[in-house]
């Protein structure tokens, strides 16, 4: 049941960010449009599209936290003996997950902050930006237990596309 609700998210969060990724190409050639062929440059497109990016890259991060396809020490694991490796593997995987806590609180606490604060080009608060990786943050823990949890059952997590 949980796999399987982690396994939506993530496919949810790469739909977001093939969504993400169309916003972004179409708020760049709009400000290319706006600047070389109308002579009038859009303020709010680069604006829109830094913001996108991070919403992409934070969604990325944390699918790719799932599907393993995080920086990992892979190397040492696979030169470990057995005994060491399944506690290496729960090791990293708890690393990650007090990383993502940590994220994950700091920046929420970060959006909070500068809620009143607005971008000046788009008119909404500053406090968006900081808003994806919040979010990246609690996928990041829940992806991590999940995985924590397969190493206790001495299986692997599935990709999500699989």
């Amino acid at each position: 049941m949980y796999t399987k609700l982690c396994r939506t998210l993530a496919r949810v969060c790469m739909w977001l960010g093939i969504f993400g990724l169309v916003a972004v190409i179409c708020a760049v050639s709009w400000q290319v449009f706006g600047r070389y062929v109308m002579n009038n440059t859009p303020t709010w497109a680069e604006s829109l599209a830094l913001l996108l990016v991070l919403y992409v890259t934070m969604f990325g991060v944390a699918v790719g936290v799932r599907d393993a396809g995080h920086i990992g020490l892979e190397s040492f694991l696979v030169l470990a003996p057995d005994w060491l490796r399944l506690k290496m593997e729960y090791l990293i995987h708890f690393l990650v997950l007090i990383f993502g806590a940590t994220m994950a609180w700091n920046c929420a606490s970060l959006a909070e902050s500068v809620w009143d604060y607005r971008l000046p080009t788009l008119w909404i608060s500053e406090g968006w930006k900081y808003v994806p990786a919040a979010i990246s943050g609690v996928l990041i823990v829940m992806f991590s237990i999940e995985h924590i949890i397969a190493l206790a059952q001495g299986r692997e997590v599935e990709p999500a596309w699989s």
